[in-house]
């Protein structure tokens, strides 16, 4: 089977939680892979996840919803049937724990921890920035909480 992309996740999230901000679905997205790393031992999905300045941003997710506030479930190209049963379990605890949080405060919160911020170090705030957040920097990140 193949590899869930991010779209797929996306539409899962807003399949299950429904409307919603960009801005929060690209920070549950971004959890998800953040969770992923550490519960599953792998990656959700390969896109990459940038450093935006309003916090993590994973850019073939923001191609789909550019120029848009809210979005809807259905307006996000991808396929939450390829999610495997650990995949699903693993957004759904992420939704749980996350997915009743502002969009703020989820920008707020990974503002304040170390992939995000070690990501951007030599970028002031605001400053338009496309460095990676990696894997390996989530991953240590987050398993240590």
């Amino acid at each position: 089977m193949a590899m869930a992309n991010v779209s797929d996740v996306a539409a899962y999230i807003l399949q299950k939680h429904g409307r919603m901000t960009t801005m929060k679905l690209q920070k549950l997205v971004y959890y998800s892979q953040a969770w992923s790393l550490v519960w599953d031992e792998k990656p959700l999905f390969q896109e990459r996840i940038e450093a935006w300045a309003n916090g993590p941003v994973c850019p073939d997710l923001d191609s789909q919803h550019r120029g848009k506030y809210v979005v809807n479930a259905g307006e996000i190209n991808g396929d939450a049937g390829a999610l495997t049963p650990v995949e699903l379990e693993t957004v759904d605890a992420v939704l749980k724990y996350y997915g009743d949080q502002s969009a703020q405060w989820l920008i707020d919160l990974t503002q304040s921890e170390s992939p995000w911020k070690d990501a951007r170090k030599e970028y002031a705030p605001g400053d338009s920035c496309t460095n990676e957040i990696t894997h390996s920097s989530m991953a240590e990140y987050y398993s240590s909480l």
